[in-house]
């Protein structure tokens, strides 16, 4: 396999990886393995290498999922997936579509490691259901009916249209403005009555281990956050295909926001703090 070659396909490896893992630095830890083992074997019956690329990065990533869920079955408080940076400043490719959307990986973290990787082969990749078998070492009916079942638990996500861009860019900045400004009354008019707040500290730093339901707590929570962290810079970056608030204190990223918009309200709000999640988005 040449170097072109690889990189022609590697966006399709991770791809498969971030969709079933969830996390940057597993997708290309499964990446790099998948590299070396192709560089090692002998290609000259594979007629579709990235069916094979794609089919050794979904089986390893099955597996590492597989050996990770008693990690997260007992993560302190609640799981958000590890932002992956997009948009076209970004140095790499990644395989884009609505399935890598911070919403969708929320959901897709409900499913279990075969669903997953049913859901993922079949929707995202096409692949048929004898070959997800293989993968999964059962039948292609079984695989059909994962897929299915999968399918069924993310249509609550695929039935809510994403908000553009430049609405939700505007949210944001309205949203960052109300909070450094202490205006509860601002905070709320951006916020659904029934808006939701999940943050993710991964029990390093603080963080609500628990969702936080309605406008009036998260817009005040938010303003003693601000208070208490006293952050001193912003930017609007894109990850997983939306805009996202990266905010700093003293040039460290001290947390990224992450909103759903109906009807020109956040109905959901998601401030990741973990900074091991973090450090790959990088400082100013």
């Amino acid at each position: 396999m040449t170097d072109a070659e690889w990189e022609s396909h590697r966006p399709a490896v991770f791809g498969a990886a971030y969709r079933i893992l969830g996390t940057v630095t597993e997708a290309e830890d499964v990446a790099q393995d998948v590299w070396l083992r192709a560089v090692t074997a002998d290609l000259s019956e594979v007629r579709d290498l990235r069916g094979w690329l794609v089919t050794l990065s979904a089986r390893t990533s099955y597996n590492v999922l597989n050996s990770a869920r008693a990690r997260r079955e007992s993560y302190i408080g609640v799981w958000l997936p590890e932002p992956l940076l997009t948009g076209p400043d970004v140095a790499d490719r990644v395989l884009m579509d609505k399935s890598v959307s911070t919403a969708m990986l929320v959901i897709m973290e409900t499913l279990t490691p075969a669903e997953r990787v049913a859901l993922v082969l079949h929707d995202v990749f096409d692949f048929p259901f004898g070959r997800i078998a293989e993968v999964l070492g059962n039948t292609s009916a079984a695989s059909r009916k994962l897929a299915s079942r999968a399918r069924a638990r993310i249509a609550q996500v695929e039935a809510r249209p994403l908000a553009s861009r430049d609405v939700t860019e505007r949210v944001l900045r309205a949203f960052k403005a109300a909070a450094d400004a202490g205006d509860m009354a601002r905070l709320i008019e951006l916020l659904h009555p029934e808006a939701v707040y999940v943050a993710d500290g991964g029990g390093k730093v603080t963080a609500a281990r628990r969702p936080v339901h309605g406008a009036d707590p998260i817009a005040l929570l938010t303003i003693r956050q601000t208070e208490i962290r006293r952050p001193d810079a912003f930017r609007i970056i894109e990850v997983n295909g939306q805009p996202a608030l990266a905010t700093y204190r003293g040039g460290v990223l001290v947390w990224l926001d992450t909103i759903d918009i109906t009807g020109g309200q956040i109905t959901t709000f998601r401030r990741l703090v973990d900074p091991e999640k973090l450090a790959h988005i990088g400082h100013i």
